[in-house]
């Protein structure tokens, strides 16, 4: 199975880091190829509903790291999200690159697996709902089969996750995807 990994965070050593990376430990082990798309140290610019990506056959008008991505998001059978919460949703950087999804718009849609791994400092998981929503949302519009999710609370930093069993759900859902 070909995987998609987009993360958000800026922290290379952070939590989300950490999970991502536990992710893809029992996703190769299982014998998937993931490729990991970093979009905090990416160059993505924000869709700006222009058009010309379904108007003209060009693509994007922006020639950014997006183009990277584009061809591993086609060709994969899983998409996964990996982002810090911010202010009760994900953050941008997760969020410019599933925008620019829409480029892609009728390909992307029906055949792909959908996993969301989340991390936050707040000790509720009502504080997942925004982005958790926006998930069920992308996956209902472009039909593809919810995997899995793990949201990590109270995960302000490494030293708190490494105390929870959430490293072990992202392997465990890695391998089992």
């Amino acid at each position: 199975m070909k995987i998609l990994m987009i993360t958000g965070s800026a922290h290379k050593n952070g939590t989300t880091a950490m999970l991502a990376s536990e992710f893809i430990k029992g996703a190769e082990e299982a014998g998937h190829e993931v490729y990991r798309f970093d979009a905090a140290f990416k160059n993505v610019h924000p869709c700006i509903a222009c058009e010309k990506c379904h108007n003209t056959d060009a693509g994007c008008v922006f020639q950014d790291d997006m183009n990277e991505v584009n061809t591993q998001l086609l060709a994969a059978d899983a998409v996964v999200l990996v982002s810090p919460i911010y202010y009760y949703d994900i953050n941008a950087q997760v969020k410019a690159v599933i925008d620019r999804f829409y480029a892609n718009d009728s390909a992307l849609h029906g055949h792909k697996k959908a996993v969301l791994i989340l991390a936050m400092a707040d000790d509720t998981m009502e504080s997942a709902d925004g982005a958790i929503a926006s998930f069920k949302g992308m996956t209902k519009f472009l039909d593809w089969e919810i995997a899995g999710t793990v949201v990590g609370v109270e995960c302000a930093d490494v030293d708190a996750l490494q105390k929870t069993d959430y490293p072990a759900q992202a392997y465990e859902l890695g391998k089992n995807l």
